[in-house]
């Protein structure tokens, strides 16, 4: 209680120091004064005591009510992926509905006769370089949840030489430092799943323990189960502690080219690829993009099981990037490449420009080689890396590059010369 001192002032409850100067005491409210020293030392323990609290793992009571909206998420996309709209809509619904569900579950809204909310895993399908794992990577960064891209590839069916299914999990733990009810809430972007196909569209007869055997495995994941898995990935042995992980509010986001998939939709919608046909200019635009035309039927005659395609619901394809998307993600998305070299440039005090001729000499090559916006990166690297060796030991202030900075930087590479 805050006592009056002999014409001193007041007197700190906690400390029993008199008011002065250096530290002065404050009445808090009737019968309680304290002192500076002891309001930090108070404040700064309760934010210690919160930040522990926030490490447990819990979620927060009002977790959900910061999920963003989907034209939110959209927006945010907007920002680094050009293009593209149809996939972005669809992710932003799927995510935002997923998580929805998740903050429902935490408030313990859901009663016995409550509607039973599954989750939307999601599959892209589309050529390379269109931004299939940018997308997920720009959602997780959103909402800053846990995040692993694993490449389905190296995955076989257990017992063989390869990396075990519950291997992705391991991934994802490793991203939230083994925090398991963080990982539990996590995003896995798998990777070239098209590679998993099997050889054809029939069970095979044989053991197919890279295609088949690995989609036979994803489907406990994917649909929600408790898994145990190792904590330093490898393989299981019997002597190994496992973390069990529930995947039942793991969202899943499979992408892959599925190179070729369009001759399976062409002849579902009776519509010639190749050959002589009609050379009206509808008909040659419903070539080039049969790929929005994909249904889960083409994906069963590409190789994926019926099961594995019902536990990825969310179906969204990606366009090709014509001219005009490439030249746009060279200069317009937070992250762009020439912003990227702009401001290593500036590091060194040096204003770096790009003439518009040289920008279009850039995209001009990247469409011939194919290799959609991926491509871009190794061009502009290939044209840069002299000046990025040069400049810095310069004492130029200023560097343009031109059309025929272009050309000729990309002429003296032997590889990209060739395939010219």
């Amino acid at each position: 209680m805050a006592k009056k001192s002999q014409g001193t002032g007041l007197q700190c409850a906690m400390c029993g120091v008199f008011d002065s100067d250096a530290n002065p005491v404050v009445e808090i409210m009737p019968g309680l004064a304290l002192c500076s020293d002891c309001v930090s030392y108070i404040e700064t323990t309760a934010q210690a005591e919160l930040a522990q609290r926030n490490k447990s793992g819990k979620p927060k009571a009002k977790r959900g009510n910061s999920i963003p909206k989907p034209k939110e998420i959209k927006e945010f996309l907007d920002q680094y992926i050009i293009g593209q709209d149809e996939a972005k809509k669809y992710m932003s619904v799927a995510v935002y509905n997923h998580y929805k569900r998740i903050q429902r579950l935490d408030e313990g809204k859901q009663d016995a006769e409550d509607v039973d909310i599954e989750k939307s895993n999601v599959i892209l399908v589309g050529p390379t370089g269109t931004g299939k794992t940018l997308l997920a990577k720009t959602i997780a960064k959103l909402l800053d949840v846990p995040f692993t891209i694993v490449d389905a590839t190296v995955l076989t069916e257990a017992g063989y030489v390869g990396e075990d299914i519950e291997s992705l999990l391991t991934r994802l733990l490793q991203a939230c430092d083994y925090d398991v009810a963080k990982a539990e809430r996590g995003i896995v972007f798998i990777d070239e799943i098209d590679k998993i196909a099997r050889k054809s569209d029939n069970p095979s007869i044989t053991r197919d323990v890279s295609g088949e055997g690995v989609q036979q495995g994803l489907l406990k994941l994917l649909e929600g189960s408790t898994v145990l898995v190792p904590p330093n990935g490898g393989r299981k042995h019997p002597e190994q502690k496992m973390i069990p992980v529930d995947t039942k509010n793991i969202l899943f986001v499979c992408g892959g080219a599925f190179d070729g998939i369009e001759r399976k939709i062409a002849n579902r919608l009776n519509t010639h690829t190749v050959g002589y046909g009609q050379n009206s200019g509808d008909a040659k635009k419903k070539r080039e993009n049969l790929m929005r035309y994909v249904m889960p039927q083409d994906l069963k005659s590409f190789g994926l099981i019926p099961e594995i395609i019902g536990r990825l619901p969310v179906l969204t394809a990606l366009d090709p990037l014509d001219r005009g998307a490439l030249r746009r993600i060279l200069v317009e998305p937070k992250n762009a490449i020439i912003r990227q070299y702009k401001k290593l440039f500036e590091m060194d005090g040096v204003e770096l420009e790009f003439t518009d001729e040289a920008l279009d000499t850039i995209v001009d090559k990247a469409i011939e080689y194919k290799l959609g916006a991926r491509g871009l990166r190794s061009i502009v690297e290939t044209v840069m890396v002299d000046a990025m060796y040069e400049v810095p030991s310069s004492k130029t202030k200023k560097f343009e590059v031109t059309a025929q900075y272009v050309i000729d930087k990309l002429a003296q590479n032997p590889g990209l010369n060739q395939a010219d």
